[in-house]
């Protein structure tokens, strides 16, 4: 199990990241249809502006159920004890346990 800290930290990237989202599409969209020099500086300042962890690329997937970073499936949602123990159980449907 996680941290509550760091799965709270998550939470509050990703309600960032939702805020923030539309402000920085159209910043971009400024950006690239702005021509001179001068005013593409001052529209990246504004950007730079924004906060550090509204950042799409600072969201770390984490395990619904556990809040584990690592081994996480995207299909499912889950990390891999997680998935494997609820695969055993017959909770995922689709999902068998392979034996050769």
């Amino acid at each position: 199990m996680a941290k509550k800290s760091m799965i709270e930290r998550e939470k509050k990237r990703q309600k960032l990241m939702k805020r923030y989202s539309e402000k920085r599409k159209i910043l971009k969209q400024r950006i690239a249809s702005t021509k001179s020099l001068l005013a593409k500086f001052v529209i990246y300042e504004s950007l730079q502006k924004l906060p550090r962890n509204s950042l799409p690329c600072r969201c770390h997937n984490r395990c619904i159920m556990t809040g584990r970073p690592k081994a996480y499936y995207r299909d499912f949602g889950l990390s891999r004890h997680v998935l494997r123990e609820m695969g055993h159980q017959g909770l995922l449907p689709g999902l068998t346990k392979s034996a050769w």
